[in-house]
């Protein structure tokens, strides 16, 4: 467990799934859920996914009192560890992300021996790539991804950008 001066962070249990799914929920209604692939919301779903991502020991519930507020994540490709977070919409905004993944990078750096961490996100998501710029990331390429299609069955396509921070 890591504390900051206003945040509890512990690894994501399987108890957090209700959480999870309520965090989940409020994302799909932002305008920046067209550029992420999406929780699934219904119970059984969730629930599983929430087994998976405890038991990969990488992924942390973020709790303000005893509330859990959002999640950071870190999917490891050999020795890169990629950082995803997503917080509730209530506590955009407020230091909330940046105080919480700046103190699990350097959780993750000692404890694993990581020297760099890379993230995407979309272009257009302009407050995630303040928050990457704000922890220290640079843009080092883009590409064009798309995690939806239209009514149509069409995919929506956009320019995501990949980001690296070198400790």
């Amino acid at each position: 467990m890591l504390k900051t001066d206003r945040l509890t962070i512990q690894k994501l249990r399987t108890e957090d799934w209700k959480n999870l799914k309520e965090i989940a929920v409020d994302y799909r209604k932002s305008e920046y859920a067209l550029y992420d692939m999406p929780l699934p919301v219904e119970d059984d779903k969730i629930k599983s996914l929430c087994e998976q991502f405890s038991a990969s020991g990488i992924w942390f519930s973020v709790r303000l009192a005893d509330k859990m507020i959002g999640y950071v994540c870190f999917h490891q490709s050999g020795t890169t560890y990629d950082l995803g977070y997503c917080f509730h919409s209530d506590c955009h905004g407020k230091g909330f992300a940046f105080e919480a993944c700046s103190a699990l990078m350097e959780y993750i750096a000692k404890e694993r021996n990581v020297t760099a961490f890379t993230a995407g996100t979309a272009l257009k998501n302009t407050p995630s790539c303040k928050l990457l710029g704000k922890l220290g990331f640079v843009l080092i390429d883009t590409e064009i991804l798309s995690f939806h299609v239209d009514e149509n069955g069409n995919d929506i396509t956009f320019e995501g950008g990949n980001f690296i921070m070198q400790r």
